[in-house]
């Protein structure tokens, strides 16, 4: 055997000492990177997670399905003139024919495909010059008559007359004259909750005069020169052939007892056709002379605002005034536009549409003209064809994973089963204005119910006309605060209102 020197064995004993340190440090820095990997990947995993929370809705269906009682909100209740909302067709309508019935969203798609024909048809003929028609008879009333009353679907109680008669009329940013069914309905009324106006028992009631300078400015705004004797008389038709005629008058309306208003100017309705039973009338809230807007401007300065409940069974609100400094802080404004078209609508500078925190591919221009408005009667969004396309394929790709179904007809296109799903995840989309604002919808705004769980809708719809005017309807309006300040030019949003 060799001997090993002391030299040998030092030399070996310190190449084992460093082989062991190699080792050593070879392992905590596997560690080590193993450890960081581990990290990355959780990380990254939130941020995933993060992103996708950020950018989609995750909801329990059910919850947006309308209950079978009233829930009623107290949001708006803080407000000084402020009238509750309640959806006609749910829990909290005071009509008690409604609450019987299911709701027939075959028939309230319908009606509302005929308010959106109506409003393009006013838009169209101003655009073509074509307003000034060969008068008809009363009882025929000719297109440019036609306002756009469709499926509105919410109402107010208001207080008219002296005393003072409870009155639930469905409210409208289309259309501009305030009317209700009046006794003794000369030609015809429809059945109605509350007992029928009675212009005798009230004490502050006036027929207007047909020379006095409303009647003559009224005749100028519909081109219906009839009057009965010396007694203004108004006309007032809608897209579905419904119609009301009767005395033009004023009256003492009163919203709380706080907020009331001499010599209100509306229409005493005597022959009123077409009308499905249930509301006594009409709030007009669009820009114009004779709408509450413009009657209340003293003391509103043209301000007001609504919450449309999110489900049916919930209730918002109408307020009239500009809100306080503290519920004001959390409000989006863009700016009020008016169509070249036409000076009654509400417009907006719409330019774009996000769907998954991703801008869509869509010329601004596309929006342009004939331009955008928010309607408070129109339910389901309408979008120039190609905007409609480009946000029915991106929500679509993101749907994948739920089983499309047919829809309800033409409008709605984009339907799930979703009856299966105890969560159900969708995109955000948010609409993108001009002046660089971008509003994010609520999650109750982004489907329609057309048959409970079973059916699931998109809900907005494609134009199939170029020339026709983009909508942003009320189902997109649900369960945020919608301030319309008239006076200084700008329509605000804020989430959560009702």
């Amino acid at each position: 055997m060799a001997d090993i020197s002391p030299s040998s064995s030092s030399s070996s004993s310190s190449l084992s000492l460093s082989m062991r340190n190699f080792i050593g440090l070879s392992l905590l820095l596997c560690l080590t990177l193993c450890s960081l990997d581990k990290g990355f990947a959780l990380a990254e995993a939130d941020s995933k997670e993060q992103l996708i929370h950020q950018f989609t809705h995750t909801v329990d269906l059910r919850s947006l399905l309308p209950a079978t009682t009233c829930n009623p909100s107290t949001k708006g209740n803080k407000r000084k003139a402020s009238l509750e909302v309640v959806h006609k067709h749910g829990p909290c309508s005071h009509l008690p024919q409604h609450k019987a019935t299911a709701t027939n969203h075959t028939q309230i798609l319908e009606q509302d495909q005929v308010r959106v024909n109506s409003i393009n048809s006013r838009i169209s003929k101003k655009l073509n010059g074509n307003e000034d028609l060969s008068q008809s008879e009363a009882t025929t009333l000719p297109a440019r008559w036609a306002s756009s009353r469709g499926a509105s679907n919410y109402m107010v109680t208001v207080g008219l007359g002296t005393p003072n008669k409870q009155l639930s009329l469905e409210f409208d940013t289309g259309s501009y004259l305030t009317w209700t069914q009046c006794q003794p309905c000369a030609g015809s009324c429809y059945p109605q909750k509350e007992p029928i106006f009675d212009p005798s028992g009230s004490t502050s009631y006036t027929n207007v005069s047909c020379n006095s300078t409303d009647c003559v400015q009224l005749r100028t705004t519909t081109k219906y020169n009839k009057c009965l004797a010396d007694t203004c008389i108004y006309a007032v038709g809608y897209g579905d052939s419904s119609f009301t005629i009767g005395f033009f008058a004023t009256d003492k309306l009163t919203l709380t007892p706080n907020d009331v208003f001499d010599g209100f100017l509306f229409g005493c309705g005597q022959q009123n056709e077409g009308f499905i039973s249930g509301p006594a009338g009409l709030l007009g809230l669009s820009r114009n002379k004779f709408s509450i807007v413009e009657q209340t401007a003293q003391k509103y300065n043209r301000f007001f605002s609504y919450c449309l409940p999110p489900t049916a069974s919930s209730t918002g609100y109408l307020s009239f005034g500009a809100p306080s400094g503290a519920s004001n802080a959390a409000v989006k404004y863009t700016r009020l536009t008016t169509l070249s078209s036409s000076s009654v609508f509400y417009g907006l500078d719409l330019v774009g549409i996000n769907v998954n925190g991703q801008k869509l591919s869509i010329p601004a221009s596309v929006f342009s003209s004939p331009g955008t408005i928010i309607d408070s009667g129109t339910v389901i969004s309408r979008l120039p064809s190609t905007a409609y396309t480009a946000l029915r394929d991106v929500f679509r790709a993101a749907m994948t994973s739920y089983p499309l179904v047919p829809g309800p007809g033409k409008l709605l296109d984009t339907c799930y089963d979703l009856s299966s799903y105890p969560k159900v995840t969708y995109p955000k989309i948010e609409f993108v204005f001009g002046d660089g604002v971008t509003l994010e919808l609520d999650a109750t705004g982004i489907v329609y119910f057309v048959n409970g769980l079973k059916q699931v809708c998109l809900a907005f719809a494609g134009n199939d006309d170029p020339n026709d005017v983009a909508i942003f309807g009320n189902t997109q309006q649900k369960n945020m605060e919608v301030l319309y300040d008239v006076a200084g030019g700008r329509v605000g949003f804020a989430p959560g209102g009702c």
